[in-house]
């Protein structure tokens, strides 16, 4: 595959991680306080922060609940290291700065079951993403239909998924470490996750991280949104870089509500 190519695939791949991460997001509870400054210091941002291992899947607020239009628009992007270290396709990426890209997502309810030979009580409903119908609609509104073959999420591990492209390729995402905080109407998280792309001589490996802290306008739900991305221990640079980003992109996002049982991408898979 030419060099040109694989650099241009990267570019979008990496743009459609951005987008996926909203909705492979862990479970957690905690009080507004570190997460909600690191967010208000944006670009300042020199080292990874702690979080607590992926465990589960993330619950929100029932005010996410429901059928919605989701709006995301680039509107900064910050290359910290620059000019000795720049990621592939940062420049490039600038013409995304203020392009909105648009799609259906849902978040649904459910309910929790023990894992328990013997049977308990269930729980009461929470409110979670619907993670493969929304990571399908979000991987072919930036690829296209004829790209995206398909998405699965693992049934033992929420935090995994694979969306699986046309060409035998496959980007496989999962969850490594989270924090969540709340407070009033504000619902603020952070996660981090792997990221592997197979498809050409040699897997390309990524890390990125993503805090989102979302809140209520009226009928409509908005969210402003930073994700940073580390090199990876495979990358010749990790030792430039270390733990420090080396980009950083922060867009807005918006979520409108809407009927999607009229009009609604085919369904995503499990992953087996």
């Amino acid at each position: 595959m030419p060099r040109s190519l694989i650099l241009l695939l990267r570019r979008r791949l990496f743009w459609l991680t951005l987008l996926l991460t909203v909705w492979l997001l862990c479970s957690g509870e905690a009080q507004a306080g570190p997460v909600a400054d690191r967010l208000a210091s944006f670009p300042d941002w020199n080292q990874k922060p702690t979080l607590a291992a992926a465990r589960g899947d993330l619950v929100y607020p029932d005010w996410l609940r429901g059928d919605w239009q989701l709006t995301s628009t680039l509107v900064d992007l910050v290359a910290p290291l620059a000019p000795e270290l720049v990621t592939p396709g940062f420049e490039g990426n600038r013409d995304r700065l203020g392009q909105p890209i648009t799609c259906p997502v849902r978040f649904v309810s459910t309910v929790s079951r023990p894992r328990r030979l013997i049977p308990a009580r269930l729980g009461l409903p929470q409110t979670v993403a619907d993670r493969a119908f929304n990571g399908l609609s979000l991987a072919r509104a930036y690829l296209g239909d004829g790209v995206v073959q398909s998405v699965r999420v693992d049934a033992n591990n929420p935090n995994r998924q694979l969306t699986l492209l046309s060409g035998n390729r496959q980007l496989e995402s999962t969850v490594t470490a989270r924090a969540v905080e709340t407070a009033a109407d504000r619902f603020i998280t952070v996660e981090r996750f792997q990221q592997v792309f197979r498809g050409g001589a040699i897997p390309f490996f990524n890390e990125v991280e993503t805090t989102t802290a979302y809140g209520r306008l009226g009928d409509r739900r908005v969210a402003d949104q930073v994700t940073a991305v580390y090199l990876s221990p495979q990358d010749p640079d990790f030792p430039k870089a270390q733990n420090r980003p080396v980009a950083l992109y922060r867009y807005q996002l918006e979520l409108a509500p809407v009927d999607l049982t009229s009009a609604r991408p085919p369904e995503g898979q499990p992953l087996s």
